[in-house]
Formats: C-alpha cells, structure tokens, sequence
C-alpha cells in the first residue's frame, strides 16, 4: 500500500469524518433541481430499478454466475479512480509484479478484470500546494505540477513496458479500440486541481500530455475552488474557478466534481456546458459522509447529463461503518497526534505506525450488496443513464468484504443481475453511461475548439484576481 497516501488519506478522512458527523443522517433530501423532459425520461426507468436490498448476498448461483461473466465479457467496462500510479512512483512499483494481498492492482489482474478503460489518478497530494512545501522544497524538488508529471510519466513507462496488455487511451474511440484489441485502455485523471499551479496554460499542457478528468479540488480548498472536508473561503467556486470549468470544456476534459464542497459542485453544474462526472464519489442518503453526494445535486447531475461513479471504499458506502470510523478517530486522536509530532519529518515511518494503530483497532466490513444499494438509489434519483463504477482501487481504502481488488469486479455485474437488473442497464452502469457522456464532452469541444492554445484564456491567478 501508498504509505504517503495513507497518510493523506488518514488525515482527510479524520477532517472529513469528524465534519460529516455533525450532519444529521437522511434516507433522501428533497431535490432543488427538477429534470428537463429528455433526462426525465432517460430515468423513466427508475420505476422499475429494482427495490434496494441490504442483506448480504446469498450463496452463489452458478448459472447466474455464468450469465453475469458472460455480459462481464461483452460489456465495456470503465472504472473512474485507481491510485496505482503514486504507488508506482512512491514504492518504485512495476505494474508486472504480481502483487495480490499487498495492493488492488496488478497487470495479471487487470487482464483478468474485465476492464476495457482504467483511470490511472495522477493523484497530487495537498502538501505539495502548501506555503511550507513551496518555500523549503520547490526549487529543488518542485511543487504541484512537477508532482503531476512524475505520475503521468510513470503512467506512460508501464503503457510503454507492456504494449501487448496496455495503451494509452485519451478518447472514446481509444477505449473502443482497446476493447476490439484485448487490451486494457489506459487512462489518466488529475486528482487535485491545485495540481495546475493556477495556470490555465498548464492545463492545457496536461491535456496534452493525455489528462482527461481534473478533479477540481481534493480534500483541501485550493485558491479558486473549496473542498468538502477544509475550511470554505471562496463561497464555491471563484470567478477563476469558473473559468478553469470553461476552459476544460473547450479542451474536452471532464470536470470531476469528487471532493469538492456542495457549493463548489453547485456553481460547476451551473457552468459547465459538457457532462460531469464524479469519478469516485457515492450516495450521501446512504452513507451520511460529506464527500458522497446528496440527492438535489444527484438530480443535477442527472440533468446536467453527467455520470456518477460509485466509490468502493467501505466509509463512503456503508453508515455503520462510517460512525465507527468517526468513533475510532475520537478514541485514537492523542495516539495519533502524538505520532504525527514524533515522526513529523518522516512520513513513510508516519505512515507505519499509522497504519498500525488502524489495524489494531479495526472497522467493522461492509458487502457488496450495500455497494450495489448505492448504485439503486443514484439509479433512482439521477437516472440509470447517469451512474458508473470509481472504485478507489490502492487510494488507502478497505474494500467490501470479498473484495481484493480490481480482479473482483465480475461479483458487481452478479449483484446487478441478481437484483433483476436487464443486461441492457447492467452494460450502461458497467461503462456505457460514461461513454455517453464522454461523447458528448468530445462533442462540445469540437463546438468550442478550434486550436488548443490559440483561443484559450490566458488569464492569470494572482492576489488580485482570485
């Protein structure tokens, strides 16, 4: 496992946990948002989505089993988050080591996965972006987005190393051909939009370089944009925030609303003229954690066109799970401060001893069934049209139980097929949702984009500008 990112994670799942704990818990908020007549009926469906069934999933049936690995085969297949690369980077892993029990992702397993496109997350941790980091590191060892170029080049070394099972895919013509080809489509999110030094110039050079999602921010608030678990100081997005949204849309890059706060999602569906997605975000009504998604703006983002793709991590899908994680922060808090201020300057040691008081004071496990429960209540609220899988594969997270990693992705398509759900929908939730709206972001780039530079705004972030 990414000990630096656990650390990471450890802190912001603390920050977020103990913010979603004052919230009280809802089945289901009334939306603020109604569906134009075209998406309304795009989630005519939601009728007849299959009634929510929480208990654990009974003993396997095999001829279902079969039929399940059957569509698993047809289908393309897209998962929106998987934190291999800083693995990679941070551990000098090589993607064809074999490496079940220690990570979620291997080249083996991902052959066997099923996967047709796989979002590599050049995930930027936040201390890059801070004022202690830039004085003392930068010059040396650079900052955010020379962060950002050590995991898209990694990315392009293991594509590189392994042309018969990878390619690099940045189009859904690329995805296509991969699945005609065998071969898993390889692509790339930034996680953090701290990652572009508040440059618009280095957007486009990322999307050039292959980036096709950018979370707009991770769980910090970055300077044109908050967070939902850090302190809100712009009221959502700043006026540059919104003309980062704009530009991605003219280059035809998702805008990746995961992490972000409510208001910040808000205004990025008021602007935006593509479909969005979340690439690794759940259902709020379902597990009361600021970093899932409450039904108004599971409404939005159904009529906004975008996708949802539901996170596998066992806080974000499962209530019980998410107050004994609160319950286990307050218990450990002075053990794990006083471990941060021992091992302040060596956080791979930090992130040890961290990870040790986590498994001596374990979470209880959730199934595979509670995370099919959310993509019931996104199918029902947003639309079947508008919810896709972003599992968090080796971003430090536990897994439902009987799931190892990316090579247990058939036991959704079981789920799915168990509940009564037709092939027809089980091929959109697998990946064709977010084909659609992969299209359509294509699509309103061509409208907006002539050149990528040539009419880009050159705008600039400074202090008097945010």
């Amino acid at each position: 496992m990414n000990r630096t990112l656990r650390v990471a994670l450890f802190v912001g799942v603390v920050a977020c946990a103990l913010a979603a704990s004052s919230l009280s818990f809802t089945s289901g908020k009334a939306a603020s948002a109604s569906k134009s007549g075209a998406q309304a009926s795009s989630g005519a469906r939601s009728s007849a989505t299959p009634t929510p069934q929480t208990s654990a999933t009974p003993q396997r049936d095999e001829r279902l089993w079969q039929k399940a690995l059957a569509i698993h085969r047809k289908a393309i297949i897209v998962d929106g988050h998987n934190d291999i690369p800083s693995v990679m980077v941070d551990e000098n892993y090589d993607l064809g080591t074999p490496s079940a029990g220690k990570y979620h992702t291997d080249l083996q397993r991902l052959k066997q996965s099923g996967l047709t496109g796989e979002f590599f997350s050049i995930y930027v941790d936040r201390q890059y972006a801070t004022p202690d980091w830039v004085s003392t590191h930068y010059v040396v060892e650079g900052g955010s987005a020379a962060r950002a170029l050590d995991l898209i080049d990694v990315t392009y070394r293991m594509v590189e190393k392994y042309p018969n099972d990878l390619m690099l895919a940045t189009s859904t013509a690329d995805i296509r051909r991969a699945k005609r080809e065998g071969k898993v489509g390889v692509l790339m999110g930034i996680e953090g939009g701290h990652a572009i030094e508040n440059s618009l110039s280095a957007l486009r050079e990322f999307y050039r370089l292959g980036v096709r999602y950018m979370t707009l921010t991770h769980n910090n608030t970055n300077e044109w944009a908050d967070a939902c678990c850090d302190e809100a100081r712009h009221n959502g997005l700043t006026d540059f925030g919104k003309d980062v949204v704009r530009e991605m849309n003219r280059l035809g890059m998702f805008v990746d609303i995961s992490h972000v706060s409510d208001k910040t999602m808000s205004d990025a569906l008021d602007v935006s003229k593509a479909p969005v997605i979340a690439s690794h975000s759940s259902a709020r009504a379902i597990s009361n954690h600021k970093r899932n998604i409450p039904d108004d703006l599971l409404k939005r983002i159904g009529a906004n066109g975008g996708v949802v793709m539901v996170n596998f991590y066992s806080v974000f899908l499962d209530e019980k799970v998410r107050q004994a994680s609160v319950e286990r922060d307050a218990k450990l808090k002075a053990q794990s401060d006083a471990l941060s201020a021992q091992y302040k300057n060596d956080p791979k040691r930090l992130a040890e001893e961290l990870q040790k008081l986590e498994d001596a004071n374990p979470l209880p496990e959730t199934t595979v069934s509670v995370l099919v429960d959310h993509i019931d209540h996104i199918a029902k609220v947003a639309g079947i049209d508008h919810v896709g899988l972003g599992s968090d594969f080796d971003g430090g997270v536990t897994l439902p139980a009987g799931m190892h990693g990316v090579e247990d992705l058939p036991s959704i398509t079981y789920e799915l097929l168990r509940r009564g759900y037709s092939e027809q929908d089980i091929l959109k939730i697998l990946g064709g949702n977010f084909m659609r709206a992969f299209a359509e972001v294509e699509r309103v780039a061509r409208v907006e984009r002539r050149k990528i530079s040539g009419e880009g705004n050159l705008r600039r972030l400074d202090a008097q500008t945010k």
